[in-house]
């Protein structure tokens, strides 16, 4: 690749609390080569004048179900796996024309979309896969209909299948195993009860103290870390006590929970904008009454989540949970975020803490030298206006790796 030059930027880093001006920002090799501000020479490249558009990184989704091409998750363990993932390929695309330019794909998506993506079959965001949820039987991974007896028919999938159902100390341990094996970048495990089942409470614990902290000793063992599904405080406690390095959701947390989260540095991953999708589309999904219980009291406690955790100083991250049509919302989550956090603070959230939370500080979440040259330009200053981001009109270019996904109303190259 050419090297290729951005002046005149109002930059924001990932990881700062305003823009900063007259930036110049060198691409080089899909890598970002030099960061100045003024008139930085630079021989031999192609340059856009961006005329004081905000350039920033890339944005990251946390909590993504790439396969999740329909909301029932049973039904989608019967389809072959080759629709499902000709059916992800738009799911993909849409996230990186909304800007996301990497996403952690919480359980579903398997190694072989992960290549597709790295090879250019597939236009998407980078990936980092859970490969398959660890869940107990009868626990929030377990999609079984009541007396469906047949484990492997459900189970035994690849792409699209979201739980791995494994009981006991030694079965949990071969499970995070097999999942490594099988390209898993971090494993996910399912601590507590979920709103799309049925039959699992949410105060509901899963899993024994025993079960996970085998769990959490394979994946750290494998140099790589857990992510558990939790809503209630005990849930949340009990998977922070066995040293898991995130909880997802986590909408019934209080005080005590979440200050055992920032003692341990665990992170948070409120998906907000899941609940908003599935309040509106439960019914029309034919969800249960008890499911739409559960929907309604996950988001109507999501905000006052946000701003525990906020007060006590737990790392708050990015993520959205959304399944099949509803990924069009995938951006709603900036704002439904508002009357907890400040735009900066989401911002961050999507950009820079994501980095953390995945292990790639200097690689994603932020416009450095040697970082992965993912950049959006926006036309407006979304600190102040974020809803900028949620408006595919605002955000001329989307640039993934160096490569242009998309770059419409720019001036040309020079």
């Amino acid at each position: 690749m050419k090297r290729l030059v951005f002046r005149n930027a109002h930059l924001f880093d990932g990881v700062s609390d305003a823009l900063k001006p007259h930036a110049t920002v060198v691409v080089e090799d899909g890598t970002i080569a030099a960061v100045d501000f003024g008139d930085l020479p630079v021989d031999d490249a192609e340059v856009i004048d961006l005329a004081g558009r905000t350039l920033m990184p890339g944005l990251i989704d946390a909590h993504v179900h790439v396969t999740a091409t329909i909301p029932d998750f049973f039904k989608l363990s019967m389809l072959p796996q080759s629709l499902v993932t000709a059916q992800a390929k738009d799911v993909l695309a849409g996230m990186l024309g909304r800007g996301f330019t990497t996403v952690r794909d919480a359980g579903g998506a398997d190694a072989g979309l992960v290549q597709a993506v790295e090879q250019g079959i597939f236009a998407g965001p980078r990936l980092f896969i859970a490969g398959r949820a660890l869940s107990q039987t009868g626990g929030h991974g377990d999609t079984r209909p009541a007396f469906f007896q047949n484990v492997g028919c459900a189970c035994c999938g690849a792409v699209g299948i979201l739980g791995h159902i494994a009981d006991g100390v030694g079965p949990v341990r071969r499970a995070v195993r097999e999942e490594i094996r099988n390209g898993a970048h971090q494993i996910k495990v399912m601590a507590g009860g979920g709103v799309s089942t049925p039959s699992d409470p949410l105060e509901g614990t899963q899993y024994s103290i025993e079960e996970l902290t085998a769990i959490v000793e394979e994946a750290t063992a494998a140099r790589t870390y857990v992510m558990a599904h939790a809503y209630s405080p005990e849930a949340i406690l009990r998977a922070v006590r066995c040293g898991v390095r995130s909880i997802e959701h986590g909408n019934l947390l209080d005080q005590a929970s979440a200050e055992a989260m920032a003692r341990a540095g665990t992170f948070l991953v409120p998906t907000l904008a899941t609940y908003a999708a599935l309040g509106r589309e439960g019914g029309r999904l034919g969800w249960s009454a008890a499911m739409l219980e559960k929907t309604e009291r996950v988001k109507n406690q999501g905000i006052e989540a946000l701003r525990i955790a906020r007060a006590a100083g737990v790392k708050i991250a990015l993520g959205t949970d959304l399944l099949g049509d509803m990924h069009l919302s995938q951006s709603d989550e900036f704002t439904l975020r508002l009357p907890a956090m400040p735009a900066v603070e989401v911002l961050r959230s999507a950009t820079g803490v994501n980095a953390e939370l995945m292990r790639q500080e200097g690689r994603i979440g932020t416009v450095a030298p040697g970082a992965h040259a993912d950049l959006l330009v926006i036309d407006g200053n979304p600190l102040e206006d974020i809803t900028l981001l949620q408006r595919e009109a605002a955000m001329p270019m989307v640039m993934q790796g160096g490569r242009f996904h998309r770059r419409v109303g720019l001036p040309a190259a020079v």
